[in-house]
């Protein structure tokens, strides 16, 4: 009776019994927590499906990638081409129409396609980047492969059919087609555009915006995130991020928001209707937000026992401290003091001087003791970077030599000791 009542006050939740007891009703499902990756819910993760508009994250990447490196800027105008206009005097797709050989920047395009999924202002900034829309596809391809996106296949830059397009697309007039990605892969991809493009998150959460108020087609634009505040479906901390639909792929949503200082990005395939894309997406939500907490496991400048040096030969000093150079933070069950466990992976047994103060050395592997952990969209480890803690110059030959006369004494005391040993 002591021991079970002792296993009553010392349980601690396990993340497959509550999965467990989640039923979300889409085709595929995937929950992460943005900085670490950890994965805190998932279902069919791995299959890959269409996607619909979700493949303007992926576009999008590019233009905030574009404008990084000084291609474009966010005030350069750019003309419509008559495929772009064609496209986007198509009200039965979601569109702001744009006037054929007229000008507009690229802040009004890219607001136009992130904040009301318009396909024709999607095609007008791929033909800006890529010179051709066909140019465009292969730079997501290649952008896809880089970010490991292995179930990519990007077939246009908007996600409509190649009957949408009207036989115009990247495709040509037969083909049939549509852009895939599983939905691990959205999640990484969302992962990547909001860590290395925060602002993608600042026109994302605009509920409604007027597009050219005082231009020849000025129409409102209400996000199509209904979970935005204001429209209907609205969640607290929601701030992104795209949304899709075609009959191939259903209603999807790839959405992220920010509660108590951490950010969950969250993916549902494949559901029912517009309603139920929201609902789901709320329940994971939920038991994201309700049932984890980030914690500071292990601060910047850990380090791990036995561990703590690396040898360097031929420096002024023959070895130097080696920590962690980040603070690891990952979501844990609320109540659960650490999961994991650590270990050191170092690419070298020696460093060779001079070496610099926070020169890498390896990594602090992060895995979880529970077997049956998901891991992290990254594999079923963590890793963070393990530096040197201050330089080393190289040792003059003077102390070189002294150390080599040293080495070289002490081997003969060495050897005379194990002698005596033996003797006796």
């Amino acid at each position: 009776m002591f021991a079970l009542l002792c296993s009553i006050f010392t349980y601690q939740p396990k993340l497959t019994f509550a999965q467990g007891a989640l039923d979300i009703q889409a085709e595929a499902v995937i929950m992460i927590e943005a900085d670490s990756g950890k994965i805190l819910f998932q279902k069919n993760q791995d299959t890959a499906l269409p996607i619909a508009s979700m493949t303007k994250m992926m576009t999008e990447y590019l233009v905030h990638e574009a404008v990084k490196q000084g291609k474009i800027k966010w005030d350069r105008k750019t003309t419509i081409s008559e495929y772009a206009y064609e496209i986007s005097q198509d009200r039965q797709l979601s569109n702001v129409p744009l006037e054929n050989q007229g000008t507009y920047t690229v802040q009004e395009l890219y607001e136009a396609m992130a904040i009301y999924s318009a396909n024709g202002a999607t095609i007008a900034l791929a033909e800006l980047i890529g010179g051709t829309e066909a140019n465009f596809v292969k730079m997501m391809n290649a952008k896809a492969k880089e970010l490991g996106l292995t179930s990519a296949k990007f077939v246009n830059s908007t996600g409509l059919t190649n009957e949408d397009l009207k036989g115009k697309g990247p495709l040509g007039e037969n083909a049939t087609g549509e852009n895939i990605l599983s939905a691990k892969d959205c999640a990484v991809l969302a992962r990547y555009l909001i860590k290395e493009y925060p602002d993608v998150l600042s026109t994302a959460a605009i509920p409604v915006k007027i597009f050219r108020e005082n231009g020849k087609y000025p129409i409102t634009m209400i996000n199509w995130n209904k979970m935005l505040p204001g429209l209907g479906y609205t969640y607290t901390g929601v701030d992104g991020l795209k949304t899709g639909h075609t009959s191939a792929a259903g209603y999807c949503f790839t959405g992220t928001a920010e509660q108590n200082g951490m950010r969950l990005i969250t993916v549902v395939m494949k559901t029912n209707s517009e309603a139920a894309r929201f609902a789901e997406t709320k329940k994971l939500l939920d038991y994201g937000f309700t049932t984890y907490e980030v914690k500071e496991l292990y601060p910047a400048g850990y380090q791990l026992k036995g561990k703590k040096t690396i040898s360097v030969p031929k420096g002024k000093d023959k070895e130097v401290s080696i920590a962690t150079k980040k603070a690891v933070v990952v979501p844990v069950p609320i109540g659960v003091k650490n999961p994991y466990k650590v270990s050191y992976k170092l690419n070298k047994k020696e460093l060779e001087a001079p070496t610099k103060k926070e020169t890498k050395v390896g990594y602090m592997i992060i895995k979880s003791t529970e077997a049956d952990d998901a891991g992290f969209v990254s594999g079923s480890e963590l890793k963070t970077e393990v530096v040197t803690k201050k330089s080393v110059e190289k040792a003059n030959w003077f102390i070189l030599m002294f150390r080599g006369i040293g080495s070289f004494f002490g081997g003969l005391w060495s050897s005379a000791v194990d002698a005596i040993k033996g003797i006796f």
